[in-house]
């Protein structure tokens, strides 16, 4: 979903590095030849010790949070490796790799997917993404696949709201499908979801059938 693309991600990184590196600079200097506190050294200061790193910290934020949300993210945790392999292949026909595929997904198909839209869906999704982060850390880093793959599970339903940021159930196309207006008060209360084995199918089937080491 995000433009965001390789060279803009190294811009980023250069200009935290440069404008962390410019503002040890400006106080090491100061630091160590104490020139008296005129104007021109007052000036230097605010931008050693104000300008320069409040640049530094929001472009490597946002570098950060750009690349969180890139499937190959997603994808350094070993438990996710059989996602991300599934979503790469040219061959597959999961739903997770059907819009992989997409160019408007891309390589945020994750993040696309499994973020929580609304009024504070990124910070929402964010936090989420860390409360994953931790217990990563703190249980399933050794975990083997096929131990993970039995006790890793979404912490709560998919919403089928997900989908329908981009599937409405109100387009023409969509009610045209007999199946769809039958159970679209269903669909609508997440009464059946749209990512299951009567619908669409299961987003990540590998996750449903045998799991091999990476």
């Amino acid at each position: 979903m995000s433009n965001f693309s390789l060279d803009e991600h190294n811009a980023l990184s250069v200009l935290a590095v440069v404008a962390a590196t410019c503002a040890a600079l400006i106080v090491v200097g100061y630091l160590v030849k104490r020139p008296p506190l005129d104007a021109v050294t007052r000036r230097m200061l605010f931008v050693g010790l104000c300008v320069l790193p409040i640049t530094a910290a929001l472009s490597a934020n946002v570098q950060g949070y750009k690349a969180t949300q890139q499937r190959s993210f997603c994808a350094s945790c070993h438990v996710m490796i059989p996602h991300a392999r599934d979503a790469e292949d040219p061959n597959s026909k999961s739903l997770a790799a059907i819009h992989a595929r997409n160019a408007y997904f891309g390589k945020d198909n994750c993040y696309a997917c499994h973020a929580d839209y609304g009024l504070f869906g990124t910070v929402v999704t964010k936090l989420g993404g860390m409360r994953h982060v931790w217990l990563y850390v703190t249980q399933y880093r050794k975990m083997p696949l096929a131990e993970a793959r039995e006790k890793i599970h979404l912490v709560k339903p998919y919403p089928n709201e997900n989908c329908m940021q981009c599937h409405t159930a109100t387009a023409p196309r969509w009610l045209a499908i007999k199946d769809h207006t039958a159970a679209r008060e269903d669909v609508l209360a997440n009464r059946i979801s749209c990512a299951s084995s009567g619908c669409h199918g299961w987003a990540h089937p590998t996750t449903k059938g045998p799991v091999t080491a990476p």
